[in-house]
């Protein structure tokens, strides 16, 4: 099979780029796509097309793919990605699922747990003014966590949550079994229209939602304001979940206790963001799913499909049907 890769920028293809080289071994042919190259050549021929982060693909690009038999996202999300236009010139997509970096999320949003529980940008201060024994924390044991979304990363982040003896409840769309009550220990279970009131009985919330017209600002100043004024807000999804503008009036006058946020409504964030200036805030910079062990898997995924296609099977994870 003749692969085509569509990379991001020299210092974001790593491990990426050698996973996916290394998986695929010499079963196939991988090509990386040279944007300064006249496209429709490198086009010809192409049986797969591998989009890393599926933010790279244009309108020309898939009219100039009329032999590409799979459109690859190497990534999850796909909220960047032109779908309607795919569907329209029948050219199958595919995403990798959350499971490739659910461990990653939510070992993230338990860091962010611990972090703002004991309060991590005062006691940083602290130790430069050598001052001991200060602030006092909170213990996670006993804390009522919502999970907005309980799909793969938000099962990995209970599986932790329980560990550390929190009492987690969840909100999703679709029933959540008793096998899945029992394994994870779940105290509450609710469908969309009981958001409002599990918000306002939790102490950490966090998100694990696909962004789509439905979920954009799911978290408004409305919403916002239900949180008790000791919750803190986790976000690890994507940064439109939340109304930013809201967010930072609430934790800058003290009606929030804390976030801590991977993700941004506008990427990268502008570094004078009033947001990294607040002392009840943990930010990192979209990493949250940026380890090896989602990126080998990620990669075990599009080979997976790849070689489907190979034997002319249908691909695995197809998000365009």
């Amino acid at each position: 099979m003749n692969i085509l890769f569509l990379p991001h920028p020299p210092h974001l293809r790593e491990p990426w780029l050698k996973d996916v080289q290394e998986v695929l071994g010499s079963r196939h042919d991988l090509t990386l796509f040279d944007e300064q190259a006249p496209w429709e050549r490198q086009f010809a021929g192409v049986d797969v097309v591998v989009d890393q982060g599926g933010a790279h693909g244009r309108r020309a690009m898939a009219d100039a793919a009329r032999t590409v038999k799979l459109w690859q996202i190497l990534g999850t999300g796909f909220e960047k990605f032109d779908l309607a236009y795919w569907q329209q010139k029948k050219i199958p997509v595919a995403n990798t699922p959350g499971q490739s970096s659910a461990v990653a999320l939510g070992e993230c949003a338990l860091m962010f747990m611990l972090m703002l529980a004991r309060r991590w940008h005062e006691t940083q201060a602290n130790l430069e003014r050598g001052c001991s024994y200060t602030p006092i924390g909170r213990e996670l044991e006993g804390a009522r966590l919502l999970l907005i979304g309980f799909g793969a990363s938000a099962k990995a982040l209970a599986a932790r949550a329980l560990a550390f003896g929190l009492r987690v409840s969840v909100v999703d769309v679709r029933e959540v079994s008793e096998a899945e009550r029992r394994k994870f220990n779940l105290e509450k279970v609710g469908k969309p229209g009981d958001v409002d009131r599990l918000l306002a009985e939790s102490d950490y919330v966090s998100l694990h939602l696909h962004l789509n017209a439905e979920t954009h600002h799911i978290l408004d100043a409305r919403r916002l304001s239900l949180l008790q004024p000791t919750a803190c807000l986790i976000n690890v999804a994507r940064g439109a979940l939340v109304d930013e503008a809201a967010l930072y009036q609430r934790l800058s006058e003290g009606r929030l206790a804390g976030a801590g946020l991977d993700v941004f409504a506008s990427e990268p964030l502008d570094p004078k963001s009033p947001l990294l200036k607040l002392p009840n805030v943990i930010a990192t910079p979209h990493i949250s799913g940026q380890t090896d062990g989602t990126s080998h898997r990620r990669a075990e995924c599009v080979a997976t499909n790849i070689d489907r296609i190979a034997r002319g099977l249908e691909p695995v994870y197809r998000i365009d049907v």
